[in-house]
This record gives C-alpha cells, sequence and structure tokens, in this order.
C-alpha cells in the first residue's frame, strides 16, 4: 500500500483517540457541572470542583488536537463539518468558555458565589448538549453534492440529534457520578452512589434508542453492521456493552472498590465509540465523503504526522503525570485557590 492510502487511515485513528480522550477526561468534569444541582450544600459544590480542580484545564488539548488534525488531514471534511454545523459547534465553545470562567471564578467570589455555581451547571449542560448534537448530525449523515454542503444553516436540526443530544448529556453525568465516587467518600460520595444507578439505566435506555433509531437514517451506518457477514465479527461489541453496563450497575453500590464504577464508564464510553467508529468506517462524513476523498496531500500529512510523534507523547505524559501527582481521594475541606 501506499502512503496516499495509509496516511488517512493512520490520522483517522489519531483524531479518534484525541477525539475518545477528550470525551472520557472532559466528560466528568462537565459531568459534575450537570450534577451540580445535587449538591445539598454550597460547600458540597466546593468539594465536587475540587475533585477535578488541579486536572480540569488540561482536558481541552485533546480537543484541540482533534479539531487541528481534522483540518490538517482532512481539509475537505474539516470545511464541510464547519460550514454545517458552525452553529452547534459556536454554542458548545462560547458554553466551554462560560464553564471555564465559571469554574475560576466562583472560587474567589464572595457575594455572587451561587451565581457563578449556576453559571458552571449551565455552560456544562449546554455544552455537553452541543457535543450530542453534533454527533447526531454527523451519524444522521450530511446531504453533500461535489463536495459542499447542501442543507442550510439548521440542517443539523432534527429529531435524532435531540435524542442523542440529550444522551450525551446524561452519559456525561454519569461520567461525573462514578469519577465522585472514585474522589470523595461520606456523603458526598453516598449522594454520588445514588445517582449511579439510576442513570446507568437512563444511559442504556438512550442507547438502545438511538440504535433503534439507526436503520431508519439515510447515512447507512447500520448497513455496514449486516452486509456482508460482518454482524458476527461487530456483534462483540454491543455484547460487551451490555455486559460492562451489567458489571456498572452491580459495582455502583458495592463500596470498598471505589475505581471499578469509574473505570466500567470509561470502558462503557471506549466500548460505545468503537461501535460508532466501525458503522461509519471508511466515512469521516456519511454517507459519502470517506477518508481518503476528504484527506490532504501525503506530503502535507507526513508533514503534520512529524510534529504529531513529538507531540502526542508530550500530551500523553503531561496527562498520566498530572493525574499521578493529584490521585487519591479529595478531602471535604481541601481547598483551591
Amino acid at each position: 500500500m501506499d502512503m496516499a492510502t495509509v496516511l488517512p487511515v493512520i490520522w483517522f485513528g489519531v483524531i479518534g483517540f484525541g477525539v475518545l480522550m477528550y470525551v472520557v477526561l472532559d466528560g466528568f468534569v462537565l459531568g459534575l457541572g450537570i450534577l451540580a444541582p445535587f449538591a445539598e450544600t454550597e460547600q458540597q459544590l466546593d468539594h465536587m470542583m475540587n475533585t477535578a480542580a488541579p486536572i480540569w484545564d488540561g482536558n481541552e488539548t485533546w480537543l484541540v488536537l482533534g479539531g487541528a488534525g481534522l483540518l490538517a488531514a482532512f481539509p475537505k471534511a474539516y470545511a464541510v463539518v464547519l460550514s454545517a454545523l458552525y452553529l452547534p459547534v459556536l454554542l458548545m465553545l462560547i458554553a466551554l468558555v462560560f464553564r471555564g470562567v465559571a469554574f475560576e471564578f466562583r472560587f474567589k467570589a464572595n457575594r455572587a458565589k451561587s451565581a457563578w455555581g449556576l453559571a458552571f451547571s449551565l455552560g456544562s449542560m449546554v455544552c455537553a448538549f452541543a457535543q450530542g448534537v453534533i454527533l447526531g448530525a454527523l451519524v444522521e449523515g450530511m446531504p453533500l453534492q461535489d463536495g459542499k454542503y447542501m442543507a442550510g444553516a439548521f440542517g443539523w436540526f432534527s429529531p435524532f440529534s435531540m435524542l442523542t443530544g440529550i444522551a450525551v448529556l446524561f452519559g456525561y453525568a454519569l461520567l461525573g457520578s462514578t469519577w465522585l465516587i472514585l474522589k470523595t467518600e461520606g456523603r458526598m460520595q453516598d449522594i454520588a452512589r445514588g445517582l449511579t444507578r439510576p442513570l446507568v439505566l437512563v444511559v442504556v435506555a438512550f442507547m438502545g434508542l438511538v440504535s433503534a433509531w439507526l436503520p431508519f437514517l439515510d447515512s447507512r451506518i447500520m448497513a455496514r453492521w449486516f452486509e456482508d457477514g460482518n454482524f458476527w465479527w461487530l456483534a462483540p461489541v454491543p455484547l460487551l456493552a451490555l455486559a460492562n453496563a451489567f458489571a456498572l450497575w452491580r459495582a455502583a453500590m458495592r463500596h470498598g472498590r471505589d475505581a471499578r464504577p469509574f473505570v466500567l464508564t470509561l470502558c462503557f464510553f471506549a466500548l460505545g465509540f468503537a461501535g460508532l467508529v466501525l458503522g461509519i468506517w471508511p466515512h469521516i462524513v456519511p454517507p459519502a465523503l470517506t477518508i481518503w476523498d476528504a484527506a490532504s496531500p501525503p506530503s502535507s500529512q507526513g508533514f503534520v504526522l512529524v510534529g504529531l510523534i513529538v507531540l502526542l507523547p508530550a500530551i500523553l505524559g503531561y496527562t498520566y503525570w498530572s493525574y499521578s501527582v493529584f490521585k487519591g481521594k479529595v478531602a471535604a475541606d481541601a481547598g483551591y485557590h
């Protein structure tokens, strides 16, 4: 195989890895914001936010990596996605800024502390919902003609994209609740455990609804699962997801293994992401734009790949180091200043 065939596959994997890392790492911080209304006092919300305070602001690095990689390696896909989804993408970015400002300002505020807490929660909810809408619009498929997006500014708006928006919101809430089980003790952990089991049921229900809707879409995602005997080697993915959900349901109320619910939730997201990638492959913008159709010249992809070889280990090393330094439980009286 020549480089024009191999490099798009490599970059598809790199971008997919970056997106997955962002989802699982920033997802639990967004989940904390979604669960903020369940904090019984301002001190409990302080405790929730302090579990993520030392590491949350490095998570957007993966979002930048995914976006920059898409621009460098698949400029046609970047142009289509941004022209089609600029409203939900803009909403997501504004919500991320809003969430970040609220996170920092709340710890410094005196009289407006509750207002910044509300801003943190709303920013997290809007960001999670917007990301789900973007996912749903991509899965649903984008009408293209000669490589150009043919729908209007609100072509992404549909019942399916609204469903995936709500599904991602609840999914991030599940990540947040299991993160709190991992990082807290006492009353805060009890609240998180009480929220986790209902969230598991809701997330599984939404995954079932999304899966049931897929055969009625034009993006041919379900067709790939059943054509040419693919079902027999793809079937382990949904089966593992169901087994993982059952294990998570049981682990949510078992004391003494506090890391288990969070790890199982990460696996749940990874399996869902794997199912999505297997469904759309080799398209990067379903139903018509493949990774080879959207790829930049091999010389451009190869040049940027050299920089990635240096950059990616640095990002992974920093991420591992930061989570290692701040591992363990976060006490209720721990402060972020």
